[in-house]
């Protein structure tokens, strides 16, 4: 490996061991701060309504900024990103637009055309693309047009409108390099991809988040934050910037750059002529761009050439099918350079992107075809732009500030009430950064997976931050989401900090220091879960919605309509894959502290309870004898009748296998003399679940751990590889299509519930009506099962061979059914003779040059077409698409 080859692992290890602050500026702009809960200080929780787009532009946020495909510091004090103007808007195009989720048809919905093109993991190089129509930005039309939509109807998009059909648009590409960690390079492109000349105003912004309106001075510092023009500085238009803890830094424009019309300054502060009753500090307005470009009001800018938003004004009349480059410098004072452009800026972004290049293609497979190299690269990319500065103190939120905006006694009990711990400053990984501007805990244990191999470093932090006392509640709970963080995800987190162990451990990144310290947080995290969601007692669990959101009959975190409680078999699973995901942490553990040998007889103990409850209690368990499957279980009255809904829910078992290994047992002999014990005594659980010892093909040095027995697994697997059920062409459907003919219809009280197969859009308003697991197709389950195939693989050998797809004849065995589904799920995402399936709702993606090596990564996929569905951006855990392309040329 040559020594460019390393430079982006050195600055990994650079910044984890603090001697260089390789990531303290990033991607971590938010792409949508307003409609978030953290900006609602109404007293019903209305957070839609009280903050909605059309404020953003003139009013100043409290916990987060955001813009288009900008960049900030880890702490969110100083941001940059571009805001265009075609001169036919009615607003300037400061940031991304999207439909509340009251507005959308199927919840809310961002509505614009931007990509996620490349980046290194310390962001010392990063590229994005945003597509900018040169018509009239049809903010009405889509708003009307999905309000007359009912949920039967797809959702309307920016592309539906014919906005593009012409290609009268522009690519604003944009790049950043870093020549140091303080000094970062700013190149723009804007190409006209029409064949006529066309206007553009440029106005590449950079600004301070208000900090100084709320007086809560000990967040950011007490004195409030500087800009000013400086014309001593010769040759180059150059902006001093002051900040009381981020220091002074130059923001320059390169005097080449073409176009400059002037430059503008203003104050980031609310304007109280738009908002009245809002505090306003001074007279230039978070606004003035918008009113000095649109409107023409040349008294809203100022004209002393300093406050706390600037931008050069570029306006340029751009010929047809051309283009014009555009380069800028910020960086802190002292390590900026003479000559800040020219040689060495094209220099410093050549360097940058080639080793950002060499580090991407040393970390992936080399059998990768250009179209799959393409696909993965892009999934990195969204993985790496999609983390975000996030600021939640949710005490200061509940009680409001000094000078904010005033709340009632009564507010803070309406969303995260007993959560006043916490306090979250941080830079995390998000589902996507418009639609979930937020982090949601079981989809960031995913992300994880991909970003052990990219950044190690990164990867164990975040798993570690949501176990320390400021995130996770003092009883234990792992918060989850803003919108309500004492909901309940799936308990994935211990899962995740094996894996990237696991992932890690040949690496400079693994380390015993990491899983023992994450390993006694989750103790108490498992603590909670024994104590909070076993209703009986029993080793049965009942989780709540689980993040299945509408997988069920009824909402499973509200009261059930029937009364009594539901024991599920997703809940109940779910904490046997708990179990032994901390068995196999405490057995890594034990060769060094003893004391962790009796942890993992806990943990064997437990999963053994927890599967002999699932297959006998009350007689018969969750499993279903006559179906051959595993359901929920409405208890009441001291009966237990199964809600027959072949969904993942009776899948999930499959995931909780574990293999146990003769040498790492051999050497804890207090943990094998206490599990000989325990297996003497229940002699009986082979019958039900697998326990079988020395059965496997290749050597007998392994045991096999799971819940449904052999015949169990055959006669599940029959359903999930049957096409006519689970298997799609594209992956494991949530639902099986079984119910589109016979969906299942539960009457009480004079109502009638049903599931039926809904292989895109949910039909249903649960959960906001933006999310459906009623037969659509999701990247982490089927990720999870694969893992599943292979470890079952792994103890039966060949030998176990099963039909698929069911009813086909041809036999395979479980790595081969693995690779099945793997390639099933890459399908959705490479090219074929009719295009990209995620893309099949739009033919540019197919013909259209400036647009066919363009992959959006969506929130889940249509059970039977495999096009993309829900947040287009979710990079988040559909980035596992690359860890499948590893799988797939895996010796």
């Amino acid at each position: 490996m040559s020594e460019t080859k390393l430079a982006e692992e050195a600055r990994l290890q650079q910044d984890a061991k603090r001697i260089k602050n390789w990531k303290r500026w990033g991607p971590y702009l938010s792409e949508r701060q307003w409609g978030t809960v953290r900006e609602d200080y109404s007293d019903g929780g209305d957070s839609w309504s009280y903050f909605p787009h059309d404020h953003a532009r003139s009013r100043a946020y409290r916990w987060g900024e955001d813009g288009l495909l900008g960049i900030t510091d880890r702490q969110c004090r100083l941001c940059f990103s571009v805001a265009l103007w075609n001169g036919k808007d009615p607003i300037l195009k400061e940031r991304l637009f999207g439909l509340a989720g009251p507005e959308g048809n199927h919840g809310e919905d961002v509505k614009e055309c931007y990509y996620y093109l490349d980046s290194s993991p310390t962001h010392t190089y990063m590229r994005g693309l945003y597509k900018y129509p040169q018509n009239e930005f049809p903010y009405e039309q889509i708003i009307l047009e999905n309000r007359q939509r009912n949920r039967l109807q797809p959702e309307f998009e920016l592309v539906d409108s014919g906005i593009f059909d012409q290609s009268e648009y522009f690519d604003i590409q944009i790049e950043y390099a870093k020549e140091s960690p303080n000094d970062i390079l700013i190149r723009l492109t804007v190409s006209n991809r029409n064949t006529q000349t066309a206007p553009l105003y440029l106005l590449p912004t950079a600004w301070f988040r208000n900090i100084w309106s709320w007086g809560r001075s000990h967040e950011s510092g007490t004195t409030k934050p500087l800009a000013q023009l400086q014309s001593n500085i010769q040759p180059y238009d150059c902006v001093q910037v002051y900040h009381e803890t981020l220091g002074y830094c130059l923001f320059a424009s390169d005097p080449a750059n073409p176009g400059l019309q002037q430059w503008l300054f203003t104050d980031n502060d609310t304007n109280p002529t738009v908002h009245p009753g809002h505090n306003a500090d001074g007279q230039y307005f978070k606004d003035a761009f918008h009113e000095f470009v649109i409107e023409k009001n040349q008294q809203a800018i100022n004209p002393e050439n300093q406050g706390t938003k600037f931008c050069p004004l570029f306006c340029l009349d751009i010929d047809g099918q051309s283009e014009q480059v555009f380069q800028f410098r910020m960086g802190l004072e002292k390590e900026l350079p003479q000559n800040l452009f020219g040689a060495n800026f094209e220099r410093t972004f050549d360097s940058r992107k080639r080793e950002y290049e060499e580090y991407y293609t040393a970390k992936v497979a080399p059998e990768l075809t250009p179209e799959e190299a393409n696909v993965n690269k892009q999934s990195y990319a969204g993985l790496l732009w999609t983390k975000q500065f996030y600021h939640y103190a949710v005490e200061d939120w509940q009680h409001g500030d000094p000078q904010g905006p005033k709340v009632s006694e009564n507010r803070k009990y309406i969303r995260n009430y007993d959560w006043e711990h916490a306090y979250n400053r941080d830079v995390i990984s998000m589902p996507d950064k418009w639609e979930y501007p937020w982090y949601a805990a079981w989809d960031l244990a995913f992300h994880m997976i991909p970003f052990a191999n990219i950044d190690p470093y990164f990867a164990k932090e975040q798993l570690v931050l949501f176990l320390r006392e400021w995130y996770m509640h003092p009883n234990g709970q792992i918060p989850a989401y803003e919108w309500a963080l004492g909901d309940v995800n799936p308990p994935v987190h211990a899962w995740a900090c094996w894996r990237v162990y696991e992932l890690t451990k040949n690496q400079k990144g693994g380390d015993n220091k990491f899983l023992s310290r994450t390993f006694q947080k989750l103790l108490m995290n498992f603590t909670w879960w024994v104590n909070r969601k076993d209703v009986r007692g029993n080793h049965v669990f009942s989780g709540g919605f689980l993040g299945l959101d509408n997988i069920g009959i009824f909402d499973r975190s509200k009261p059930l309509p029937t009364g009594g409680h539901l024991e599920q078999a997703d809940g109940t699973a779910w904490m046997a894959f708990y179990s032994s995901c901390m068995l196999s942490m405490a057995i890594e553990l034990a060769p060094n502290k003893s004391e962790y040998g009796d942890m993992a007889s806990k943990f064997f103990e437990h999963y053994v309870s927890i599967a002999e409850a699932m297959n006998t209690v009350d007689g018969r368990g969750l499993w279903d004898e006559q179906d051959g499957f595993y359901y929920d279980h409405l208890f009441d009255d001291g009966h237990a009748v199964p809600l027959r809904i072949r969904s993942l829910v009776g899948l999930i078992p499959l995931i909780t296998v574990q293999l146990l290994y003769d040498e790492q047992i051999d050497a804890l002999p207090g943990f094998k003399k206490r599990m000989d014990w325990y297996l003497r005594k229940n002699q009986d659980i082979h019958e039900r679940m697998s326990y079988l010892e020395h059965e496997c093909e290749n050597d007998s040095g392994r045991r096999l751990l799971a819940v449904p027995s052999v015949d169990r697994l055959r006669r599940i697997l029959t359903y999930m590889l049957d096409e006519n059920e689970f298997l799609s062409d594209y992956g494991i459907r949530s639902l099986s299509k079984v119910h589109e003919k016979e969906p299942f219809i539960f009457n009480v009280h004079g109502h009638e519930y049903k599931v039926a197969y809904v292989p895109g859009d949910s039909d249903s308003p649960m959960f906001g009506g933006n999310s459906n697991w009623r037969g659509p197709i999701w990247f982490p389950m089927n990720y999870l099962i694969i893992e599943s195939l292979y470890k079952y693989h792994d103890y039966f050998g060949d030998n176990f061979q099963i039909e698929c797809p069911t009813g086909s004849g041809n036999m395979m065995n479980l790595a081969q059914v693995a690779k099945e589904i793997q390639n099933r799920l890459l399908s959705i995402f490479v090219c074929d003779k009719a295009g990209r399936p995620c893309h099949k709702q739009d033919s540019k993606y197919d013909e259209d040059p400036n647009w066919k090596n363009l992959v959006l990564f969506y929130e889940y996929f249509h059970g039977d077409t495999g096009a993309g569905l829900g947040a287009s951006h979710q990079t988040g855990w559909t980035a596992l698409v690359s860890q499948l392309f590893e799988m797939k040329y895996e010796k």
